[in-house]
């Protein structure tokens, strides 16, 4: 893994900057405003549909639906998440993570483009490549894993990656990837959902956006729908930005102080539950009923070597199958420290079958499951204990 991970993180796309503080200082810090004497340290959220504007509107905030001090402070956490260092980044909040995820594809295609998306990623991509092809866009797609992408590119327009991949858990080489579409012409896009922006940072690695869902991991209590985007300044992200405001897909203020104020635990909860994550699916390869298992965390796992060279964590989830969607679901119903729920990222673990909603491509045993920040001894032990009972 990236030996960066403690301190200030890995030299950014923009050239070297000075030593900055580590990732725990950074995730509480982030976004605060300069201290006033008896004023909060993080104010509270701002309920706006308008602002004082004598004049011409050229003050910072104009209209509810166009900016608010709030998202503004959150897109400057995020914004320093992802690109520590640099002032030539931009970050923009959304209502889900869909929401950001269709600002990036829309604002940016045409009719006739070319468009390459994963065909193992987020289950709610088929929806966006039918709408994508009902307006004339052209979808290719690749599996994530051996950077198959590489094969689909030319012509292309724009490039969107999911690295770790939800929920198979392949890894591609983002560097790589990116360099050849840049070559030939094409954007490139990187969901950073399930590495977080500690545990990965795409934009260092050439990618012109990084898009996740802030309602997993990044704000991590399971209480908040947000999405994100985030790049340099010029170029691509304004026209991301005024589909925003054109599609009136904002956040609501109380979402985005809530996101907020939830970042500032990031780095100690990623990093339990990455670490007990890893002894989950330790204790999982050595179960005799447990295939097909995925961690990119395991030396022996076919990701392995390039998440340890482009992630600095490997993430909370941990995939795996059950003999048969019978045993799949006793399993999940004997878990007591487990949830049974979608989503993942939060503070406590999680678990489905993932079979169950019938847009991903695998066996009907398939668990996915996200570690939460229970004590790592407690929740291998009720793992055990369901499947030694789900057994009978």
């Amino acid at each position: 893994m990236n030996d960066s991970a403690a301190g200030g993180g890995a030299v950014p796309a923009g050239g070297p900057v000075a030593p900055g503080p580590g990732e725990g200082t950074r995730a509480v810090r982030a976004g605060l405003p300069e201290p006033v004497a008896y004023e909060p340290t993080l104010p509270g959220p701002v309920f706006a549909a308008h602002f004082h504007l004598p004049g011409e509107p050229t003050g910072p905030y104009t209209y509810g639906r166009h900016e608010n001090p709030t998202w503004t402070r959150l897109e400057d956490a995020i914004g320093e998440l992802e690109a520590p260092g640099r002032d030539d980044v931009t970050a923009l909040v959304f209502p889900s993570g869909m929401a950001a995820i269709t600002s990036v594809l829309f604002s940016q295609v045409r009719s006739g483009d070319a468009v390459v998306l994963p065909d193992d990623g987020y289950q709610a991509l088929p929806q966006v490549r039918a709408r994508l092809e009902a307006y004339g866009v052209e979808v290719r797609t690749a599996p994530t894993g051996g950077d198959a992408q590489l094969g689909v590119l030319e012509g292309a327009k724009l490039l969107w990656i999911e690295t770790p991949s939800n929920p198979g858990l392949d890894v591609c080489d983002i560097r790589r990837l990116a360099d050849a579409a840049h070559t030939g012409g094409a954007l490139v896009a990187v969901d950073n959902t399930l590495a977080t922006p500690l545990g990965q940072r795409p934009l260092e690695l050439g990618a012109d956006f990084v898009v996740a869902s802030g309602t997993k991991q990044l704000t991590g209590h399971g209480d908040v729908l947000l999405g994100y985007v985030a790049g340099p300044r010029s170029g691509p992200m304004e026209a991301v930005g005024d589909w925003r405001k054109v599609m009136g897909t904002i956040p609501g203020p109380m979402e985005a102080w809530l996101a907020h104020r939830s970042i500032s635990t990031l780095q100690m909860r990623v990093e339990r539950q990455n670490a007990t994550a890893l002894s989950v699916a330790e204790t999982l390869r050595e179960h005799p009923d447990v295939t097909g298992l995925r961690y990119p965390g395991l030396p022996d796992d076919a990701s392995h070597e390039i998440a340890s060279r482009q992630m600095r964590g490997y993430g909370c989830v941990v995939s795996f199958t059950l003999p048969s969607r019978a045993r799949a679901e006793r399993f999940l119903g004997a878990l007591r420290l487990v949830d049974e729920a979608t989503s993942f990222g939060g503070l406590r673990s999680t678990a489905e079958r993932r079979g169950r909603w019938g847009g991903d491509a695998v066996p009907e045993g398939f668990i996915r499951l996200s570690v939460g920040a229970e004590d790592s001894g407690d929740l291998v032990a009720d793992l055990l204990r369901a499947l030694e009972e789900s057994a009978r």
